[in-house]
């Protein structure tokens, strides 16, 4: 949690009254490997920090896991619209390996909000980084190759996410075929 406070401190100026509030409100929690934590069509009432491990969130195309989203240590994660609007998700959020969370309610977030203007600057930090992930992410899959697409992936991901997530995930998440990704990969690789 020393992390979380580091983060919050320097990003947004949390003072010790606030983090002592916000403490207050978090809950810890461990999930073993392959844990769904929100299914589809459940809302989406916590947000997570991930003290350790990796998450990913993806939705369901015709039976296939579409993966749209990951994050490891020290990151958040929720399925974000259904988190911020209240509503049924569209996504699934599981644990990818044993993980390690700090759970925020979508009650308790807006209780600090109403606490300190710096949490409601954290929201909208975390609100303004959703967004220019999800354009960055629409603009690669819109305007890149395969093989381009592929560079931004492990130029512009934490290490541990593109060493120990598994092949499959990250050729959905990149829209293409794990065949293609293994041979991109080799020619990355080679080069």
């Amino acid at each position: 949690m020393t992390e979380l406070y580091k983060i919050l401190k320097e990003s947004v100026g949390l003072v010790k009254s606030e983090i002592q509030s916000l403490s207050a409100k978090l809950k810890k929690k461990e999930y073993k490997a392959k844990t769904t934590i929100i299914r589809e069509g459940s809302i989406a009432h916590k947000l997570y920090f991930i003290e350790s491990g990796l998450l990913r969130t993806y939705h369901l195309l015709e039976g296939k896991e579409i993966s749209t989203y990951f994050a490891s240590d020290n990151q958040f994660i929720s399925t974000y619209s259904s988190f911020i609007s209240q509503t049924p998700s569209l996504e699934v959020l599981e644990t990818i390996e044993d993980s390690t969370v700090y759970e925020l309610s979508y009650q308790s977030l807006l209780e600090l909000y109403k606490e300190s203007l710096r949490f409601e600057k954290l929201g909208r930090i975390l609100a303004e980084k959703n967004y220019l992930c999800v354009l960055d992410r629409t603009l690669t899959m819109q305007t890149k190759t395969a093989k381009d697409k592929y560079l931004d992936f492990i130029e512009n991901y934490d290490p541990k996410i593109i060493q120990r997530t598994p092949q499959h995930m990250i050729a959905s998440f990149l829209g293409i075929t794990p065949e293609s990704l293994s041979r991109i990969r080799k020619q990355v690789f080679i080069s």
